[in-house]
This record gives C-alpha cells, sequence and structure tokens, in this order.
C-alpha cells in the first residue's frame, strides 16, 4: 500500500492557543506519524483498533464519533461495524455496546435501504451495488446490478450478481491491447475462458481476461457474488456478445 500522509488539524482549530504543545502532538504526531504509517498497517485496520479501544474505555462522545464516520471512509462495511462492535460487547460490556452502536447507527444512516437479499448483500460490501443493470439484462441469465466506480483513468465498475446468475459467453475484441481484468469484491462466483475450467473467484481473486478470447463470469448456484471489472484500454474495441451459458454447462461446474 503506497504511503499516504494524514493532514489533521483539529488540534490546532480547537486549542491551538490554548495548549499549543497538545495540539502539536495530536496533529503533527499522532495523525502526522502514527496514522500515516499505513504501510505497515492499513487506514481500515487503524480504524478498527481506535474504535474498538475508545468503546472498550467507554468514550462515546464525539471522538468515536469521528473515528466511526473516518472508519466509514477508511472501508468499514456496516455489516463489519455491526459485528466489530457485537464482539466488543463480550469483553468491553454490554452497555458499552449499545453506546456505540446508537451513534454507529446514525454514522452509517444513509447506508443502503431495504430488507432484500441484496440489501443485505450490499450492506457486506465496500463498494455500491449501484443500480439494475437493465441496460445489459439481456446478456445476463438472472439479475444484475451495476455501479460505475470510475470513469475516469482506466474505468471500472462493481457489477453484482444474485445467486445463478451469470452473463452470457463473450469477446472483448481489440486490435490491440485491451481486454479486462476482474477483481473479487464479495461473495463467490466462477470465470471461464472456452474450452478450459471454470475457477472460482472469490474476494480479492484477480482474473486477467486477455482480448479476443470467448468468457464468461458470474454468481455461483448457492452465494451473492460482485467483482470490479476494470476496462483495458485498447484500440478498435468492442464488446461482442454471444450466447447463454446454458443450464447444462453452468450446473455441471466442479463436477468435472
Amino acid at each position: 500500500m503506497a504511503q499516504q500522509k494524514i493532514v489533521q488539524t483539529a488540534g490546532r482549530q480547537q486549542l491551538g492557543d490554548f495548549a499549543p504543545e497538545f495540539a502539536h502532538l495530536n496533529d503533527d504526531i499522532l495523525f502526522g506519524e502514527v496514522w500515516s504509517r499505513n504501510d505497515l498497517l492499513s487506514l481500515r485496520d487503524r480504524s478498527l483498533v481506535t474504535i474498538t479501544s475508545l468503546i472498550s474505555m467507554g468514550i462515546t462522545d464525539n471522538s468515536l464519533r469521528y473515528h466511526l464516520a473516518t472508519g466509514r471512509r477508511n472501508g468499514i462495511t456496516r455489516t463489519e461495524i455491526a459485528e466489530t462492535i457485537t464482539h466488543i460487547a463480550f469483553y468491553a460490556g454490554w452497555p458499552k455496546a449499545w453506546a456505540a452502536f446508537n451513534i454507529a447507527k446514525e454514522v452509517w444512516a444513509d447506508d443502503v435501504t431495504g430488507n432484500d437479499d441484496a440489501a443485505a448483500f450490499a450492506r457486506a460490501m465496500i463498494f455500491p451495488l449501484g443500480e439494475p443493470n437493465t441496460a445489459y439484462a439481456r446478456y445476463f441469465s438472472g439479475r444484475s446490478w451495476l455501479a460505475r466506480v470510475s470513469t475516469e483513468q482506466i474505468p471500472f465498475a462493481n457489477v453484482t450478481f444474485e445467486p445463478g446468475c451469470r452473463n452470457n459467453w463473450h469477446i472483448h475484441k481489440a486490435a490491440a491491447g485491451g481486454g479486462q481484468m476482474l477483481v473479487g469484491v464479495a461473495g463467490r462466483g466462477w470465470y471461464q475462458e472456452e474450452d478450459k475450467d471454470a475457477v472460482d473467484i472469490l474476494p480479492g481473486t484477480v482474473i486477467h481476461i486477455p482480448a479476443n478470447v470467448k468468457h464468461w463470469h458470474g454468481a455461483a448456484k448457492d452465494s451473492w457474488f460482485a467483482h470490479l471489472a476494470f476496462e483495458i484500454p485498447g484500440e478498435e474495441t468492442e464488446n461482442i456478445w454471444l450466447d447463454p451459458v446454458s443450464d447444462e454447462e453452468y450446473n455441471n461446474l466442479g463436477t468435472r
């Protein structure tokens, strides 16, 4: 992970005139040096450590609210913070967990709404679920969702599949360059190239798809699934959509 310098000014803004040395230690040492050592611990992990420490000490004021909000920005999902505070409750005390939950609910208040399976899966992901993938629905067997994460440099999106959903066989055609890269985000899925066995995609799995190779990808039968899809720049690029993956082909995955 690339080193990221954390800039903090709260100490000087709130205590600079009254306690300049404390403000310096808060802004320049705690955040400017310790929090900035994210080559040793990720910002997400430092947020989890800090949140756990504050709750364990019974500190549920603006400090906890700030670090919960920071943790959310650092990638902690609603599902993960709920499980973290539940775990803390057994070691730090039930009333402390209740107090922390009251603040966490407010911090994640604008998170995914709904009580269906799609909403539950979305709460467990760092990347958004997005909108129903209606523009490409005719190329998918089952429901999928699409969230454009970036349209600059290398465009990429988070694609979510309900259990059993997969896209048709297709080819990322290019005269030069091109192709696609997939990175597993959550759940379990499949990737398969023509005349090759399918391979698992799990969170963190990276799949490199060369241009002009026939393939498909989608969810396992018993799991929701999401992956990032990166569009690799190339010349004369075009997506060629082909036949659906048959139920027979799909149901035989993993049996060979």
